[in-house]
This record gives structure tokens, sequence and C-alpha cells, in this order.
């Protein structure tokens, strides 16, 4: 175990050597630049002196108490050393002719508070001032004393008149507060008092009794006045409608002689006939009057009977025999009429107690919510009440308090001033430690430094972890220079000299593939990587525009939805609806989630709806298994852009529906422990096809990554090809970092 570990720190001292040696000659310099200015023992004298708790003699309010065992609980050495009390201090030294600077006193004062274990109560406050001068150092301590007392006090009555103030501000608003809560429930009273009062005296109820009690004697009116009319309908053999019409045309004078005229022509026309032949002119005469009076007779029916149910324009007989009622019927066709009306009244009546007794069992269902709602307005008026004379109570007891207000100081033991013998250090000794501390600390810096250096450095790094677990390396990439930052780093232009790069990923890709997966060419690859900013979007673009001109039909699946989509690098835009319904965006519900990509002839883009909430429950959905069946049905070659490895599971659920997983890594920003950890389990799971790794942003230049010839064994083996060490190739600094994503 120490072999490896002294090999490694040697290895760092070799790389951080000249950090360990600052480190160093740091602490030896240090060490002797104090030993070189130490100055020689000087007198020195020390005042001490003590505070103890201060109360006043009686306390009469609860504020005074209050502010009193507050002030002690505020006691600390930042208080009594605040900077307005050392500025006081020394303005009355100078007064004195004593100059000492603000921050000489403090940092020659000492100060040790005690306090009760068990109470938390302040006991004494002990107070110490170191300074070459004996009578000075007296001056000072006193002045101190005097300042921390008049502190006290001051801070005492200021917080008193803190609290004063707020009182004073928060009454209005409390007692406008208890107007409002007054004010809402008198208006309630108003409104609800009566229905409440009549629930109450029991009137509420004496009114549904009373409507139930004349519902009852009406339907009892209502038995008796339907018996009359069976009779009476039974004597006359008509409805009350056909009696209204009856009584009607009875009575009228003009219909009484049109039927005489009637009758009268009918009789001289049967006397004549016997003589006269119907050409006759007097019977051509006679009819005429008669059809004349007919005519006359209906429509004299229709305006007295207007509405009714007679057809009296159909059938002038019907007419003639219903107007011909005689007295007695007459008086009972009237009769059944009124009857009726009466009837009808007594239902209308029936219907408007009905709707009468249920408001007022409404009313009465409804008056514990009524009563309810007064005694929480009555309680809001009481809780309301109940803070205003709080507040004005303890608005009077903190103005009685003013007079309560004293110092919760006060001086215990005055200052006593005593010689103080120093000694100083030995230069050999402080050098001879400068070196042990120099050596401890350059050597600790080294390891720190190699300790916290986790990250990749270089591509060769990477190369490393594959050779030594037996991974295929798929190609390098190096840095992507464009001509500025906003230009994605994309192969779209045809002459790109990054071109021929990925076209090599894409070969080497497809024969590992083949080698995996029986002789399968691989029809969808799932591309990720172990943190973001390691190019896996870049990388998944510039792959499929690689495959598209090679003549594969290539789509380019963005399934990270917890980010939002980059397909504006490529100039589309996804449907701002399929954000809201991702699922019917998969299910192409709302637009063909495929869009070909104008630039590049033969790729096409699924562009993400994200960010969303649940991405997992999308990715598994039996919406988008389907959508990636078609798409495997419609397409050559399907790259699916995943999440990374550290942000969430989402690629784990994508690799059943793959053929395989390419992972991309890019030095300064991949850790060494998370890929060894993927890569380990990658290699010992049986479910994950772990096809390569393209590594991204390598610090060497395009003729180099073109003279990479990553391993890949044409007659396989095993699950991972054998791979042949990859030469060394001289780094090159990159002239502008690649947009990542």
């Amino acid at each position: 175990m120490a072999l490896p570990i002294l090999k490694r720190y040697l290895l760092a001292l070799k790389r951080y050597k000249w950090f360990g040696l600052a480190g160093f000659v740091g602490v030896l310099g240090a060490a002797g630049a104090f030993a070189a200015i130490q100055p020689p023992p000087e007198v020195s004298f020390r005042s001490e002196g003590a505070l103890v708790q201060n109360a006043p003699v009686v306390s009469f309010t609860a504020t005074g108490v209050e502010l009193q065992q507050e002030g002690q609980g505020i006691i600390t050495e930042d208080f009594l050393l605040s900077d307005i009390l050392l500025a006081e201090v020394s303005r009355q030294l100078g007064a004195q002719g004593i100059t000492i600077e603000p921050e000489d006193i403090r940092r020659n004062t000492g100060i040790r508070i005690q306090a009760n274990e068990e109470s938390n109560q302040l006991q004494q406050v002990l107070v110490a001032f170191n300074w070459p001068n004996r009578d000075e150092a007296t001056a000072t301590l006193g002045i101190l004393f005097e300042g921390m007392v008049e502190l006290s006090r001051l801070t005492n009555r200021s917080r008193l008149g803190t609290i004063i103030t707020a009182l004073d501000e928060r009454l209005p608003a409390v007692e406008a507060e208890l107007r409002e809560a007054e004010q809402a429930l008198e208006a309630y009273d108003r409104l609800e008092g009566p229905a409440i009062q009549a629930a109450l005296d029991g009137s509420l109820l004496g009114a549904i009794s009373s409507s139930q009690n004349q519902r009852r004697q009406n339907l009892v009116v209502l038995a008796g006045i339907d018996a009359q009319m069976r009779s009476l309908q039974a004597q006359l053999g008509m409805t009350p409608e056909q009696a209204y019409a009856a009584a009607a045309l009875s009575a009228d004078p003009i219909i009484a002689q049109l039927r005489g005229q009637i009758y009268q022509a009918e009789s001289q026309r049967q006397l004549l006939s016997a003589t006269l032949r119907p050409a006759h002119p007097t019977m051509e005469q006679l009819d005429q009057d008669l059809e004349g009076y007919r005519q006359l007779l209906s429509a004299r029916a229709q305006e007295v009977i207007a509405g009714g149910n007679l057809a009296v324009s159909a059938d002038v007989e019907t007419v003639r025999r219903v107007s011909s009622l005689d007295p007695t019927r007459s008086q009972q066709a009237n009769q059944l009429v009124g009857l009726q009306t009466q009837r009808d009244s007594i239902l209308q009546q029936q219907q408007i107690l009905a709707q009468s007794e249920e408001q007022l069992r409404q009313q009465y269902s409804s008056l514990p919510n009524k009563q309810l709602e007064r005694d929480r307005l009555a309680q809001q008026v009481a809780l309301k009440r109940a803070l205003y004379d709080q507040i004005q109570a303890k608005r009077i007891d903190a103005q009685s308090a003013e007079a309560e207000t004293v110092s919760s100081l006060t001086v215990a033991s005055p200052p006593a001033t005593k010689r103080v013998e120093t000694e100083s250090m030995s230069s050999i000794l402080i050098l001879l430690g400068g070196a042990a501390v120099g050596l401890v600390a350059g050597g600790a810096l080294v390891f720190l430094l190699d300790m916290l250096d986790g990250t990749v450095r270089i591509y060769e790094d990477v190369e490393k972890l594959l050779v030594d677990q037996d991974l295929p390396l798929l190609g390098v990439v190096p840095t992507i220079e464009t001509h500025s930052q906003h230009i994605p780093p994309l192969i779209l232009a045809a002459d790109s000299a990054y071109g021929d790069l990925y076209e090599r990923i894409r070969s080497n890709l497809q024969l590992v593939g083949t080698q995996v997966n029986d002789g399968k060419i691989p029809h969808a690859v799932l591309i990720t990587s172990t943190r973001d900013q390691e190019g896996k979007t870049i990388t998944a673009f510039n792959l499929g525009i690689a495959a598209a001109r090679a003549g594969r039909r290539t789509l380019v699946l963005e399934m990270d939805l917890r980010s939002p989509s980059r397909g504006d690098l490529l100039g589309l835009t996804v449907d701002p609806q399929a954000a809201l319904e991702p699922l019917r965006y998969y299910a192409g519900h709302l637009d063909d989630p495929v869009q070909m990509v104008p630039e590049v002839e033969n790729l096409y883009v699924s562009l993400s709806p994200g960010p969303q909430r649940n991405p997992a429950m999308i990715v598994d959905s039996s919406e988008m298994a389907r959508f990636l069946a078609d798409a495997r049905a419609r397409f050559d070659f399907i790259i699916l852009d995943a999440p990374h490895l550290s942000g969430s599971n989402d690629t784990m659920l994508l690799t059943s529906r793959t053929d395989g997983l390419v992972l991309v890594a890019r030095p300064n920003y991949t850790e060494k422990a998370v890929i060894r950890t993927a890569l380990e389990q990658f290699e010992e799971s049986e479910e994950l096809t772990l096809l390569g790794v393209v590594i991204n942003g390598a610090d060497i230049s395009v003729q180099s990554a073109q003279a990479v010839e990553p391993p890949v064994d044409p007659e396989p083996a095993s699950t991972h090809p054998e791979m042949d060490p990859v030469p060394d190739y001289p780094p090159r600094q990159p002239a502008s970092a690649p947009i990542d994503f």
C-alpha cells in the first residue's frame, strides 16, 4: 500500500514542485522576517477592573424589567468595544493630553464576561487594558468604564424609545382594524339580524306552519270545487271551456238576432219550396240571405269567443245549437265557468304558498351558518379589541418605564494597575520552527493539489482508461474553431476540415457495431456523457450531418427533455404547444415532430419540447415507444441525444430501445472517477452495449486527429475488440473554446 502512494506522491512533487518550494520559502521567509523585526522586550502595565449587573431600586413596570434583562443579554465584547465608544474614549483622553487611537484601545483591551450557567444572567465583566505607561493605562480604563456604563444606559433608553415608537405606529392600524370589524358586525346584524331573531323567537317556524295550514285548507276547497264542477259538467255535457263559449254566445244579442233571421229565412224558404223552383229569383235571394246570415253568425261567434276551443267557423250549426241555451242551462254554464276561475285562482295561490314556504325553509336551514358567521364576526371584534387594549396597556407601561430605565452595568472594582514582565522569543527557534512548518506546508500543498486534480487534463488520460478496460475509441475530435463565439461548432459547410473526423467516427461506429451486434449495423445509437458541457449535443448533430452526407436518411432525436431544444442551431423551432402537451406532440396529434434540416440533405431532427416536469414519464410512455418504432421504419440511421448520466436516469430508460451507446468525453471537463465508474458499470452490465467513446475538444490539431487510428479488430474475438496503442501527438492550444450543451 505504501509504495503506490509514495510513487504517486513523487510524481505529484515533480508536477507541483514549484508550488511546494514557494510554500516552504514563504513560510521560512515569514519566520525570518518575524525574527528580524522582533522588538526587544518592553515594560508593560496592566490595568484591571470589573463591572457587575445593575438594576433600579424598585421596578413598577413590566417593560422596565424586560429592558434590564434584555440589556444584560446584549452585553458582549463587540458591544463593549463598539467603534462609537472607543472614539469617544480616545477623544476624552486627547482632552487630557493622552494620545491613544481607538484601534490601539481595541487591540490592547481584553474582556471576559462571566454569567450564571443555570439562569444565564450576567454576573460580572472583567476588563483589562495593557499599555506601556501606568498613568495612561489607569486613565484609559477608567474612562472606558464610564463609557461602557453610559453606553448601556443609552442603549436601554434607545430600545425603550424604539418600543414606544413601534407601538405608536402600530396603534392606528389596529384601531382601524377594530373599527372595520365593528362595522362589519353591525352591517351583518342589520342585514341578517331580523332573520336570526325570527328563527330564535319562533316566528319563522310559525310562518312555515301557517303556510302549511293554508295549503291544506286550499286542498279541501279544491276538492269541493272539483266535485261541483264534475256535477255541472255531467248535467251540461260540456267542459268549462265549452260552457264559457256557450254562455258567451247565448248572451250575445247580435248572435240571437242572426239566429232568428236564419230561422225566419229557412222557414220562408221551406214554405216557398213547394210552389217555386230553386232557380226562382225569390229562392235564390233567400239562399243568398241565408248564406250571408250564416257568415255573419260565424264571424260574430269568432269575435265573441276568440281563442276558445269551439270551432264555430267550421260548423255554423254547432254555433246555433250551443248559442241557444235556456236560462237554467245558461246559469249552470256561468256557474261552471266561475268554479273553473276559482279553481285556477286557488292553484296559483298554492304555488305561491309553496314557493314562500320553500324560501322560509331555506332561511331556517341557513340559520346555523348565519349564526356561525355572526359569531365569527363577533369573535373578530373581540380579538381586535383585545389587541387594541393590549397595545394601549403596553404603551402606557412603556411610557411609565422611562423613569426606571438605567444602565445594565455598574463599576464593581475600579481600575487597578500593575507591572507586567515580557520575554522575547529566540530567533534561532523561530527559524527552526519556520523551516519545519515550511517543509510540512510545502509537502501538504503538493499533496493537496494532487488530490484536488480529479479532472482529465489531456486526451491521453481517457485513452489510457479505455486501454485499461479494453474498450473501443471511436475517434478524437479537436476543438472546433469558429470565426465567432456566437457561431455554433457545426460542420454545416461541405468542405469543413472536421467533416472527415466525424465520417471516420461514423464508419468506426458501424464497424464496432457489427462486431458487438452479431454482424448487424447499428440502426439506432444513443449518445450521452457523464456530465454536462462535454459536447454530446454537438457530437450528435455533427455525426448526423456526416451520416446524412454519406447518403443515409438520418434522424437526430433530442431526448434531453430536461433542457430546452437547441434546434435553433440548425434553423429549426419547436411548436410552442408541444411543451404543454408533449405526449400529443410525440403521438403526432399537434404537428409532425420530425423536421427536415434545410441546409443538409437527408438530415431530419426531432426537437425536444423541454424543459418538462416529468421527463422520465414521457420517455417511458407508449407514445414515445410508438414514435421510436415509427422512426426505425422511416429512417436508415437514428441518433438519440440523451441526457448526461449525472443528471438523471432517463438515459437508462432509452438504452433498451437502441442498438448501443456512445459516450462522449472532453478534457478539462470529464472527471476521472466519474468516467471510470461509468465505464466499469457499462462493462459489467449485460443490458447495456457500449459501442465506444468519442473524445471531444482534444488539445491537438486537425491533422493530428486525422492521424489517430482508433483500434478496431475486424474479426471480433470478444464483446469488446482489442485496442492498439494510439501514438502520442504534440498538444496544441485551442484558438477558441467550442460551444457545448
